[in-house]
């Protein structure tokens, strides 16, 4: 059963084509990833996928629910999504165990919700799971990058989602909390009640150890798409980069660099 499929969805702002022409199902047990370089259409292609931005054009069925049928809110509250976007807005201020739990309600900043102590019991539980139990009660702006980063994935897994989507979930880590989060990724992506994922990023060696699935994208279209193995080549890496590119793999990790002249 696919829980996300994409038919020819294009998307145009202020007269550029950000997507065009996109066809794209993501089954249950998948795990992706997007790949290309900077402005390639990987946050565009998330946003649609995550009902934050209707299509110019084309179909999207997300969960069962087909777009323009649907509340686009509601079916939000069932899709986990962490972003550089959402890291800016959490408030310095909040304490670790409160990003999580506020999740629940779909929002950011505890006010005046309640929240019973199976919800906390979660969100402690949640944070164990990102290996910061300890830290429940530190606030969001005194935690590193690292932990800043892990906290929101514990966030996203807040409410059981049906789909994670993750945006450049290790960029601005150092090599140490890039690893850190990668093992805990690889984690995820292998634990038998884990949601159907989509992670984007620019490099290659950011691919948790499980990816089943990648698409490549450049200029807004799909190079190339389908399991990983087939679409991590030499030749389509190259393509989608503009830039002969050198490709291995060893022990689900994978490397890339340029061709030496």
């Amino acid at each position: 059963m696919s829980v996300l499929a994409l038919s020819g969805v294009t998307v145009v702002r202020d007269g550029a084509t950000l997507l065009s022409g996109i066809d794209w199902t993501v089954e249950e047990r998948q795990r992706w990833v997007l790949l290309g370089p900077n402005g390639a259409g990987k946050t565009t292609l998330l946003a649609v996928a995550s009902a934050s931005l209707f299509p110019s054009s084309g179909s999207v069925t997300l969960l069962g629910e087909r777009f323009g049928e649907v509340n686009l809110g509601e079916l939000r509250t069932r899709v986990g999504l962490t972003s550089s976007a959402l890291n800016d807005r959490v408030p310095p201020q909040e304490k670790a165990v409160d990003v999580v739990v506020t999740a629940a309600h779909g929002v950011l900043g505890r006010w005046k919700e309640e929240y019973d102590d199976t919800d906390v019991d979660r969100a402690v539980e949640l944070l164990a799971r990102v290996g910061l139990r300890a830290f429940s009660q530190r606030r969001f702006g005194s935690l590193s990058e690292g932990e800043r980063k892990r906290v929101l994935l514990a966030r996203a897994l807040m409410t059981d989602p049906e789909l994670l989507l993750l945006d450049e979930p290790a960029a601005g880590l150092d090599l140490g909390a890039r690893e850190a989060l990668l093992r805990m990724l690889s984690r995820l992506w292998i634990a038998p009640d884990a949601p159907p994922a989509v992670l984007v990023t620019h490099h290659v060696e950011e691919i948790p150890v499980g990816t089943t699935h990648a698409m490549l994208l450049s200029r807004g279209r799909v190079v190339a798409a389908g399991p990983i193995d087939d679409v991590l080549t030499a030749r389509l890496l190259s393509q989608a980069f503009g830039i002969p590119l050198q490709v291995a793999t060893s022990g689900g990790r994978w490397m890339a660099r340029a061709t030496p002249a």
